[in-house]
């Protein structure tokens, strides 16, 4: 076996690395590579942003060890099938020979290989088997997305049976935190001040600062509202607005209605989707979208349509279908324009030509989200941009606007009824127990009878652009239509002049407003901007206020003028992509 290859890695091996950064480590990579091999910790958490590179750390790390002699076998342990697979192609590439058609039932592997990639369902099933291969050989266990080891207390103490005895332990996650408090195998847990242990990592990269370096694209989210009629179990019809304030209960009504593929909503934000697809496509010819539909049913019909819109029949991927993993791979490689798929694309799978994605699932989880919306944010060439489709439901928005913050993983809080994060993780966990039993769930639950669309707006950097309008409207086509290479900058700068330009424009001579409403304008909008980053950064208001007059100078904002209030409104946007 060979590992020198794996000194010349490029940062995003096994796939296209970001611009600029081809032939040597990215920044985070060397970093993290030179904390662990400093340290030699038996267990080590690098937390690092979907599309960051975090199968080519991991493989630096296992040829380093295999190197020096620290560990002569490597074992992977991945959510799907389709991820064995792709371990196991990506190790070969520089001399490291992984086996992913292990099973229990054969207990062991041909002398060709220098290890194996598992599913943790696999391991769980058998862990005593893993256990005593494991204190056979010296071992590294890589635990990629770690935190499906805490999906049920059985599987973290099979996990635990199984490696306890490795010589290391590399865990892996893009997206650390859980709605519950299943506490994750070999992950280290430190009280707050509050008393409440958090997931302690040993190094992190966020999708702030890989955005800042280039690693990952800005993602442009798609909000489409309209209006919902459906009738309930027991026989009323309702109707209502999504995208306008309503119960929880009606929003989820609202949602699904919205995703039924027999009304307009969804048909009118697939070919909204694939416009921008088309325009996205002149910049990067081979450029794919994905469909996250919620079930078997509604992925297949929503395939449907888009042959339908399209006139090319998209890759469908089921997740019990046998050939998943093949077509996922023909997908990849091609240049089709629309794959429609059943949560399993949701996490881990790479298929970087991915620059538009239709949202079109319930489930509402922050995990299961920034999951779906890694799948976009892989860059592979300077100004690439993500556009993703939601349903304007209010928890979708906020997970977006939050997409840049870092989580850990929480224990010992309460479990609460009334906590959303808790009845989405039972909807998930049942979901994901069976498909079919959920398409069942959702035709007893109510009928959807009609709806419609309703373009709402363009949520860029926690900052909303656009007004309320019908599909097909020129303002519509104005946001669809923005260019596919585009810098975070420049897609701020667009979007702030497209907003100016709806809104009328510059303020024509003798139509300029008294002075006191034009100040009381900017300082609301300076207030609300604090709020969105006091809420992001944790800081309260007055520290955000304070900090924006020591950077821009000036009086108290009571007392500010309007340039010195719109400095500051220009000082915090720029606060917000990072530039502070």
């Amino acid at each position: 076996m060979s590992t020198s290859a794996a000194s010349h890695l490029s940062p995003a091996f096994p796939e296209r690395a970001a611009w600029g950064t081809a032939g040597r480590l990215r920044a985070w990579q060397a970093e993290a590579l030179g904390s662990y091999l400093e340290r030699q910790p038996r267990d080590f958490l690098a937390v690092a942003t979907p599309g960051a590179g975090k199968t080519t750390f991991a493989l630096r790390v296992a040829a380093e060890l295999l190197r020096r002699r620290i560990v002569d076998k490597i074992t992977v342990v991945a959510p799907t099938e389709h991820l064995k697979t792709q371990w196991a192609d990506a190790a070969a590439r520089v001399g490291i020979r992984l086996d992913p058609r292990f099973t229990n039932a054969v207990g062991g592997h041909s002398r060709d290989f220098d290890g194996v990639a598992l599913t943790y369902a696999g391991v769980a099933s058998k862990p005593l088997l893993h256990r005593a291969r494991t204190e056979n050989h010296k071992t590294l266990v890589i635990l990629d997305e770690i935190h499906h080891g805490g999906d049920n207390r059985s599987w973290g103490d099979a996990l635990r049976e199984a490696f306890e005895p490795a010589t290391r332990r590399l865990s892996l996650t893009g997206t650390p935190f859980r709605s519950d408090t299943n506490p994750i195998p070999f992950v280290t847990y430190v009280a707050d001040e509050s008393g409440i242990r958090r997931s302690a990592s040993d190094y992190t990269y966020g999708y702030g600062e890989a955005l800042r370096d280039g690693v990952v694209r800005p993602v442009l989210f798609m909000a489409y509202g309209g209006g919902m009629r459906w009738r309930t179990r027991a026989g009323d019809e309702l109707e209502a607005r999504l995208g306008q304030p309503l119960t929880k209960d009606m929003i989820n009504q609202a949602w699904r209605t919205a995703l039924d593929p027999k009304g307009q909503w969804i048909g009118s934000v697939l070919v909204a989707a694939d416009k921008r697809l088309s325009e996205v496509r002149r910049h990067v010819e081979d450029a794919g979208g994905l469909v996250i539909a919620s079930n078997q049913t509604q992925a297949r019909a929503y395939a449907r349509l888009l042959h339908e819109i399209t006139g090319e029949k998209p890759t469908v991927v089921l997740s019990d279908d046998t050939g998943a993993s093949a077509r996922i791979e023909e997908f990849a490689e091609g240049d089709g324009r629309w794959m429609v798929a059943v949560r399993m694309v949701s996490e881990g799978v790479d298929v970087p030509r991915l620059a538009v994605g239709v949202y079109a699932t319930n489930t509402a989880t922050p995990l299961f989200f920034a999951q779906a919306v890694g799948r976009f944010v892989r860059a592979r060439r300077r100004g690439e941009t993500a556009s993703v489709f939601v349903p304007s439901v209010p928890t979708l928005l906020d997970h977006a606007a939050r997409l840049e913050d870092e989580r850990d993983h929480a224990l010992d809080r309460p479990r609460s009824a009334q906590d959303p994060d808790w009845v989405e993780e039972d909807l998930l966990a049942q979901a994901n127990t069976e498909e079919k039993a959920s398409d069942a769930l959702e035709q007893m639950s109510f009928e959807a009878i009609e709806s419609d669309a309703e373009f709402d707006h363009v949520l860029f950097d926690a900052e909303q652009f656009g007004l309320g309008t019908t599909p097909g409207s020129a303002e519509e086509e104005e946001y669809l239509g923005l260019p596919g290479l585009l810098e975070p900058e420049q897609v701020a700068h667009v979007l702030r002049s497209r907003q100016a330009a709806a809104k009328g424009g510059p303020v024509q001579v003798g139509q300029e407003p008294a002075a006191h409403r034009a100040l009381a304008a900017t300082r609301k909008e300076l207030n609300s901007l604090v709020g969105a980053y006091a809420k992001r950064t944790g800081a309260p208001h007055a520290v955000v206020h304070a900090d924006l007059r020591r950077a821009c100078g000036g009086p108290a904002l009571d007392t500010a003028t309007h340039e010195q209030v719109s400095a500051r409104i220009d000082t915090i946007r720029r606060w917000f992509v990072g530039r502070r």
